[in-house]
């Protein structure tokens, strides 16, 4: 995948707001009214990410409200400071705090473009939907040469919307996080892990056969729901998952294998959540 668009662009809006805030101290007490304006390349930036990416954006939201809330700060605190006179110290530093969060925000959406980039989902450090078609493509012709099947099981973590209306989307997160954890330390060294979407996971088992697969989702489903998840508040959370697998063995269509595995995932959620359905 293509570096975003928007990464060269952040990365100097980044440099900009840096210089701006050496200005702004470098300035004389009465010489700062440069200062009441974000860099311009902050509206270029919105406009672009806001542009590439799909539906609400909560967090490009928030980051906009800080930096109108720094920029508050400082008309508020020049407006109060005579003309050639230091600013009140607690105002000096509540600017720096104001800055600080607004750069804190910027860095992890740096971060954020860079775990795309690599195809790597940002919350959870698993790969994204975007790397799949390739590398299941790749493990069909692997399997159709070797003639030894591997299992893809799509996992979803039961009720999640009532988690995420319960405690809040901020602790939905960390029930994902959590779940990627658990995934992560259970799947062996050669096995492969994604993030479809929301609470959705896909999990590739190689070199292993229909019992073993088995075994293994079984123990990350045993595992989960014993798992106690910690939230922001200190409270405790579990939850459970439900897996559709299914064996690759004769498809040869990777969007055919990921039908099957929704199928049974389907049944699963049927048939009562927190198990593991095997394809027909």
């Amino acid at each position: 995948m293509a570096p975003s668009p928007t990464s060269p662009l952040l990365a100097q809006l980044i440099d900009d707001y840096i210089l701006w805030f050496v200005n702004w101290h470098r300035a004389a007490p009465n010489n700062r009214t440069g200062a009441l304006q974000p860099p311009a390349r902050f509206a270029i930036w919105h406009s672009e990410v806001t542009k590439s990416l799909s539906g609400e954006q909560p967090a490009i939201e928030h980051l906009t409200t800080l930096q109108e809330q720094l920029h508050t700060l400082v008309k508020l605190v020049l407006m109060k400071t005579p003309d050639s006179q230091a600013f009140d110290r607690k105002d000096d530093e509540s600017i720096v705090t104001k800055y600080l969060e607004l750069m804190q925000e910027l860095r992890r959406f740096e971060r954020a473009f860079a775990m795309a980039a690599s195809n790597l989902d940002p919350l959870t450090g698993l790969r994204t939907r975007l790397a799949l078609p390739q590398d299941l493509d790749r493990e069909i012709s692997r399997s159709a040469r070797s003639q030894r099947p591997f299992f893809v099981a799509v996992m979803d973590i039961d009720h999640f919307k009532k988690v995420n209306d319960t405690y809040g989307h901020d602790n939905g997160d960390r029930v994902l996080v959590a779940a990627a954890n658990l995934i992560t330390r259970n799947l062996r060294a050669h096995d492969d892990a994604y993030r479809l979407g929301g609470e959705e996971f896909l999990l590739c088992l190689k070199e292993t056969d229909a019992a073993g697969s088995m075994l293994g989702l079984e123990r990350l489903r045993a595992g989960l729901e014993k798992l106690s998840i910690t939230l922001a508040d200190g409270q405790t959370v579990s939850v459970t998952a439900s897996f559709g697998m299914v064996a690759c063995s004769d498809i040869i269509k990777a969007d055919a294998l990921l039908r099957k595995a929704d199928e049974a995932l389907y049944r699963a959620k049927h048939e009562g959540r927190n198990r593991v359905v095997v394809a027909e």
